[in-house]
């Protein structure tokens, strides 16, 4: 526990990495990303250049061989420049840690060289139309066929489809339930895969997010990663790591927001005297960086015990997930109100978070599922200790 008051000259030259990285391509250009929908593929290959795009892939294949606790001091950092981004930076970990992880010696060969430095990206496809909280009930099908399987069915709000070159696919090669799906490594070329239309929606704007399409789309079998019915333990584990990204990416954004919150107060004045200086003000401002902190704080314990491979490292990214999501909107969201007239204008960019914020609260599973997997660990431990 005492890595969490204290970073080693390492851990501060990572931050520092990251941080100086923001400052030059994403602080600069988030606003204009967002109102020109732009996807800066251009950056995601600088960021690759640096080791972003396989933060905790271990050395041995390839990868920077990092913490997940440092991952989330970067994902934080990259967030308080532009929080979508850094998404899309943590969905591409995400994805490629899964094929580094479950996929043998020859998918790794394939796939890595290209994923690793960012050159080509990749994207997560888990959720469907009528399988999005429950996940386990999803229908997109792979059937096998010879050397091959055929997939069959739609995902939907895949952020970067139609623009990644990878696909990590959660499809159904078996019976209902979590047992019967396995994971594919689909590329963008497949015969068969297309893409909907982007999505119009209130933030995530430096992203496309679209519906994956498989209309009988040959994959061959040996884009099959982590074994048959082996995809629902793979998804699950990978939206451990995912989960504390996302909570990681809603502290960076609300600590800008803050960061803004105060530098807009300092400066602008009302019945003759700054508006910092008013008690009520500072009272809210104090609240704001409590809970910032206590973000911090839970977010770098369960990133710790992710690491430790803790029997409560479940629970505890759940926990983080759902409270930082929660707390740093809020913070956001404070921090809007608190410029007045101004935090709803563009050129501020305090909107801009606040919209950005909002979905992490659903994605990576909602909150409320998070409160489901709190529970559970809850009722676990009390049979547990129950039964001793």
């Amino acid at each position: 526990m005492s890595r969490l008051y204290g970073l080693s000259d390492d851990e501060r030259a990572i931050t520092a990495m990251a941080r100086d990285f923001t400052a030059e391509y994403l602080t600069p250009y988030a606003l204009e990303w967002d109102e020109r929908k732009h996807f800066p593929v251009e950056v995601f290959a600088k960021a690759g250049a640096l080791g972003m795009g396989a933060i905790y892939i271990p050395e041995e294949h390839g990868g920077a061989g990092l913490s997940r606790l440092d991952g989330v001091r970067i994902f934080e950092q990259l967030a308080s420049g532009c929080p979508v981004t850094a998404a899309f930076v943590s969905i591409h970990n995400m994805a490629t840690w899964m094929i580094a992880t479950y996929g043998d010696d020859a998918q790794r060969a394939q796939w890595l060289p290209t994923l690793l430095p960012m050159e080509s990206l990749a994207s997560y496809c888990l959720t469907e139309p009528g399988a999005g909280s429950d996940a386990a009930a999803l229908s997109t099908k792979a059937v096998r066929d010879g050397d091959d399987y055929v997939l069959t069915g739609v995902k939907q709000f895949i952020s970067g489809a139609g623009a990644s070159q990878v696909y990590v696919v959660m499809a159904r090669t078996g019976a209902e339930g979590p047992r019967g799906i396995s994971t594919f490594v689909v590329p963008i070329d497949t015969p068969g895969l297309s893409f909907g239309a982007n999505e119009k929606k209130m933030g995530w704007n430096a992203q496309p997010t679209r519906q994956v399409i498989f209309d009988q789309a040959r994959v061959p079998a040996a884009n099959l990663i982590g074994g048959v019915g082996n995809g629902f333990r793979i998804a699950m584990a990978g939206l451990n790591g995912g989960r504390l990204n996302i909570a990681a990416c809603s502290l960076g954004g609300g600590q800008a927001a803050f960061d803004k919150a105060v530098g807009y107060l300092r400066q602008r004045k009302a019945f003759g005297q700054r508006t910092l200086d008013f008690q009520g003000l500072q009272f809210q401002l104090a609240d704001m960086r409590t809970d910032l902190e206590a973000a911090r704080t839970l977010l770098w314990r369960a990133a710790a015990a992710l690491d430790a491979d803790a029997a409560d490292k479940v629970a505890l990214c759940a926990m983080a997930k759902k409270f930082v999501t929660d707390a740093c909107f809020d913070v956001a969201d404070k921090a809007l109100q608190l410029h007045g007239g101004y935090g709803y204008l563009s050129e501020y960019g305090v909107e801009k978070i606040v919209r950005d914020l909002r979905v992490n609260r659903i994605l990576e599973g909602t909150n409320e599922i998070m409160r489901v997997v709190i529970a559970r660990s809850i009722i676990a431990d009390a049979d547990r200790q129950k039964g001793q």
